[in-house]
């Protein structure tokens, strides 16, 4: 059971005074009944809340996939540069969301913001080994043996050992499909240039269980389906 005041503030679209004015100007229905108070406490899963007629998603979790375009940090706040919560609406960066894992400046993709800890937890964790897929472009074609390479695990020149991964050589070589398993720092681009070549364009298209909507263009978002979230180990 939650109080109505802090589902509805929690909203990002009023503060906790403001829902006590509208529940006392007879604006806020419970289950089609006037709120009584704002305390009013209530199962966001079972009561239906009604705002000036109009239904507000009280869900505890927020769930929102962003395709992240090149140039924006995969931050909450930065002083000087533009991040991914810039992208949002108020209503939805009021929510407490944060970006699950990151995506260097310069690359885009599918990148998860929520304000689920406990979801962000189990998908970054090493121990869970989700799966994470990439698109790359290299300044040179790549072979069977960078692939066996990626295979067999790569010791980076600081002596970082990267476990197995997938390296999918598609077309001319230049091209290619890379499955993480862990997300070490600029992890890609440094196995990739322990190869000698360098990484020119990175897009994640996946990570576990979520794939990027290709309806989205770079810095249009969606909230997830039920479906989703249910999917990658959500709560809907």
């Amino acid at each position: 059971m939650e109080r109505l005041d802090k589902l509805l503030a929690s909203t990002g679209r009023w503060s906790r005074r403001e829902v006590k004015s509208l529940v006392k100007e007879g604006r806020v229905l419970v289950d089609g009944v006037p709120a009584a108070a704002p305390e009013q406490k209530l199962d966001p899963a079972l009561s239906r809340v009604l705002v000036d007629g109009e239904e507000p998603d009280i869900r505890q979790y927020t769930y929102v996939m962003l395709h992240k375009p090149p140039g924006v940090l995969s931050a909450t706040e930065d002083a000087r540069q533009e991040t991914v919560l810039d992208l949002l609406p108020p209503d939805l960066r009021r929510r407490g969301l944060f970006p699950v894992g990151r995506l260097d400046k310069d690359s885009e993709g599918l990148l998860l913001l929520t304000n689920d800890g406990d979801l962000a937890h189990r998908l970054l964790s090493p121990k869970k080994h989700v799966d994470k897929v990439y698109c790359i472009r290299t300044d040179r074609p790549l072979t069977a043996e960078d692939a066996a390479a990626f295979a067999a695990g790569i010791v980076l020149a600081d002596g970082t050992a990267c476990r197995p991964a997938g390296l999918e050589v598609l077309g001319d070589g230049t091209e290619a499909l890379v499955t993480l398993h862990e997300g070490k720092f600029h992890q890609i681009k440094r196995m990739i240039a322990s190869r000698s070549a360098a990484v020119c364009r990175l897009k994640r298209l996946s990570m576990g269980t979520l794939v990027l909507d290709a309806s989205l263009k770079p810095g249009e978002f969606r909230l997830l389906t039920g479906e989703e979230v249910i999917k990658i180990g959500g709560k809907p």
